[in-house]
């Protein structure tokens, strides 16, 4: 992984452990299965509150690679291993030998959103990055939706020939003590070059008032010519989605049909054309006449991978909704609902804490919905949903159940409401999400896998190891006799691992079509591939 031009510096750590090979820089050993190896690193030498990586996002080709931060900024990143030896589905066409592993480089950054202030409300806008969206390619330029509480924009990302005037007729070394002309053929002087068909400030001067013919006036004058040398990357902002939402953006979400998108905050859900920016359709309103009424608000929403009518949207306590375009203006109602009954007793102060989903994910069928939350009565951090059958998820996954005895601790110092994303691999047969300590985990869905890695990003990535059994199909009654058990001591997990709360992995995104994914852990990128 390349710099992100931040005034950060690229390294790598080395380490090995449990048959995991890190090496420096880019390179690795293919783990094969699931043995996940360290690709790269981007770290920043001081830390800053805005260089905090805020969201991350693949295209759908998995060329291209963009995180948002705090500050407002976009940076993208490229593919280049196959950029140089052409696509993979004609490699077998070539005898260049296939590349083992994705290697990405820096490409461009932009600044998205500066801080704001609403003076209506009083309120201070952060300038940072919530969620970022590709969207489809068109004429060889990228386009992607960035947002942070308030405001969407859409941007487009080309390259531009630098255009400059050569073939100048001033010569700067004489007009910078008289302003006299020279003409093109008696002066040796070289050619003038201005980018962008600027002119510097001793050419302004020529055209003084103590500028003089030179004797036996001017030979010859040549005519400018525009010249591009070069292209440089161009990132402009189409248009600006604004003053549509109440209350914080938490999710946007392209549909299948290329021109619309939706937007979704704690209460509203609103539908937008891509190509109007100043109008947009209210799709979903849980907000109560009474606000005192509120029981639950929307946490995430995504639309269907395929079905231009059909999204998904999960609430803060613990269901997801399906709703149908096609049925009604306004979806109130819902054509599916996913959740899962508590166990009688077991109902405490954190349940409905805990029980609200932070994340959802469609998997790439379209059948399959992955949801994250931070600890359920379900006892699960994540639930792998088949959309075509409602009465529980298809399989469980426990990210760090040993946490349940501190939910006191944590309720203190707010970690308890920390956001963890998740992603499905393109195949949809691995799921990962983030954990404290800057740990994300790795589980294998497909039928009968017990894959179960957990690994952690730093600078000195070390492979944890959890003794993971056997997953049958679990009932809710063999769920709570583990959970029941507890920890013995409620600071470390399974294998007397100490955790830090004050790092956490929030953000990662899977790669669309390879066994590769890329998380952000505070202001540093890092990519693994199995």
């Amino acid at each position: 992984m390349k710099g992100g031009g931040r005034g950060g510096r690229s390294s790598a750590g080395a380490a090995a452990a449990a048959g995991v090979e890190i090496l420096a820089g880019v390179r690795g050993e293919d783990g094969g299965g699931g043995d996940y190896c360290f690709l790269g690193v981007d770290v920043d030498v001081d830390l800053s509150l805005f260089d905090i990586i805020s969201a991350i996002e693949f295209d759908k080709t998995g060329d291209h690679l963009a995180t948002g931060d705090r500050g407002g900024r976009v940076v993208l990143f490229e593919r280049t291993d196959t950029k140089d030896h052409g696509y993979r589905r004609d490699l077998e066409k070539t005898d260049y030998p296939l590349s083992r592993h994705p290697e990405f480089r820096y490409k461009t950054e932009f600044q998205s959103h500066e801080p704001e202030f609403d003076y209506l409300k009083s309120l201070e806008i952060e300038e940072k990055i919530n969620k970022i969206k590709w969207c489809q390619t068109a004429n060889g330029a990228l386009f992607l939706l960035s947002t942070n509480d308030k405001t969407i924009k859409f941007w487009k990302v080309q390259e531009k020939k630098v255009k400059k005037i050569c073939d100048m007729n001033v010569d700067s070394s004489s007009s910078a003590g008289n302003g006299s002309i020279a003409g093109s053929s008696t002066s040796p002087s070289p050619k003038l070059c201005r980018a962008n068909g600027g002119s510097s400030e001793k050419a302004y001067n020529c055209l003084s008032n103590e500028f003089q013919f030179p004797p036996g006036g001017i030979q010859s004058l040549r005519l400018p010519v525009v010249t591009s040398h070069e292209t440089n990357l161009v990132a402009r902002c189409r248009r600006i989605y604004a003053h549509a939402h109440d209350y914080h953006i938490n999710s946007i979400s392209n549909n299948s049909d290329g021109e619309t998108f939706i937007s979704a905050d704690d209460l509203r859900i609103n539908l937008w054309n891509l190509e109007i920016s100043n109008q947009s359709f209210n799709i979903v309103d849980v907000k109560p006449a009474n606000m005192e009424d509120l029981t639950e608000v929307i946490t995430s929403a995504e639309f269907h991978p395929s079905h231009c009518n059909t999204l998904a949207y999960s609430s803060s306590k613990g269901s997801i909704r399906l709703i149908d375009l096609r049925q009604s203006a306004l979806c109130d109602t819902h054509s599916k609902l996913f959740e899962e009954q508590e166990a009688p007793g077991s109902r405490s102060f954190f349940t409905e804490i805990i029980a609200s989903i932070s994340d959802i994910k469609f998997a790439k069928d379209g059948r399959h919905i992955l949801s994250r939350d931070y600890m359920t009565l379900k006892f699960i951090a994540s639930g792998l949903w088949d959309i075509n059958m409602d009465s529980g998820p298809v399989a469980t996954f426990q990210v760090h159940e040993f946490l349940r005895p501190k939910l006191c601790d944590l309720y203190e110092n707010d970690s308890i409401f920390d956001k963890f994303e998740c992603c499905l691999s393109g195949d949809g047969s691995r799921v990962a999400t983030g954990s404290y300590s800057n740990l994300f985990r790795v589980f294998g869905c497909a039928a009968g896998s017990t894959e179960a890695t957990t690994l952690e990003a730093s600078k000195n990535p070390m492979r944890r190891q959890v003794q993971t059994p056997s997953r049958p199909a679990r009932s809710l009654s063999s769920l709570t006799r583990v959970v029941r058990r507890g920890a013995d001591n409620p600071g470390v997990d399974a294998n007397g691992n100490s955790f830090d709360f004050t790092t956490k992995l929030l953000h990662l995104a899977w790669h669309p079509s390879e066994n590769s994914l890329a998380c952000a852990a505070a202001n540093s990128l890092y990519m693994y591939y199995a």
